[in-house]
């Protein structure tokens, strides 16, 4: 994902191009913001991204204002970050909870591992989106 974009500037990353609800980097931190939905939150935890990274690219929002260099950088270093740390937390066992949820693409997610399965689907659905967006910008 990092590579598909990694020639594409702030200015590219932030336009909003006609018929679209979101943009690139829009898209980038949904990513992040669902992993940390879908895993954390669902298990009755805190997530362990900043508030500010996850609730503005939840399902249902767009992007609402300029996303600069330094928080550019700040979210795509999330996407990879928020991932090992996951794992890590997986390893330990700390999901052993979860509230079932049905995606808004009919995915039955009844635990911690059907989350994990989720995921890889939900990330190529959004990189079909960034490749689309990545042709107008």
């Amino acid at each position: 994902m990092l590579t598909l974009i990694e020639n594409l500037n702030t200015e590219q990353l932030n336009q909003l191009p006609e018929g679209f609800n979101n943009n690139i980097i829009w898209n980038l931190a949904h990513l992040t913001a669902v992993q940390q939905a879908l895993c954390y939150k669902r298990s009755g935890l805190q997530p362990i991204v900043q508030d500010k990274y996850v609730t503005p690219f939840l399902p249902g929002t767009k992007p609402d204002s300029f996303i600069d260099s330094n928080e550019v950088e700040t979210i795509k270093s999330l996407l990879i970050s928020s991932l090992d740390e996951f794992e890590s937390d997986y390893k330990k066992g700390f999901f052993s909870t979860y509230t079932p949820v049905v995606t808004r693409y009919g995915v039955a997610l009844d635990n911690i591992d059907d989350a994990v399965n989720f995921l890889p689907f939900h990330e190529g659905f959004h990189t079909a989106y960034i490749m689309a967006l990545k042709r107008l910008v």
